[in-house]
């Protein structure tokens, strides 16, 4: 790793890189299934591509801002019909929070915090 990078940005590369990586190895024409749970990478890029979700980037720029942390891991899945991204995140504190947010607008639907 390159010494001018820090964790939260190689982190963020890592995460930039791999949905790259997934998102050039799919077909275009792969099936929109919600109930998927091994494609969550399909039903994401879809929904983007038609507009109808925010960039996972900027959605992960705000929460780092605002939260304070170093995302862990992201999931994005339809959750009681709507589209939301759920992200963990290592809080400088050390508690991990989960961040329920809202794919299409971006509002935080609910956090949950867990003591290290």
């Amino acid at each position: 790793m390159n010494a001018l990078l820090t964790p939260r940005h190689s982190t963020r590369l890592r995460v930039a890189f791999g949905a790259l990586a997934l998102l050039v190895a799919l077909p275009a024409s792969a099936p929109l299934r919600a109930d998927d749970h091994g494609r969550d990478h399909d039903l994401a890029r879809q929904a983007f591509e038609r507009g109808e979700v925010l960039p996972l980037r900027g959605v992960l720029e705000r929460i780092e801002r605002e939260q304070q942390g170093q995302v862990l891991r992201v999931e994005f899945e339809r959750d009681d019909g709507r589209f939301v991204y759920k992200i963990r995140l290592l809080q400088a504190d050390g508690h991990v929070a989960r961040i329920k947010v809202d794919a299409v607008d971006g509002r935080v639907l609910g956090i949950k915090r867990r003591s290290p």
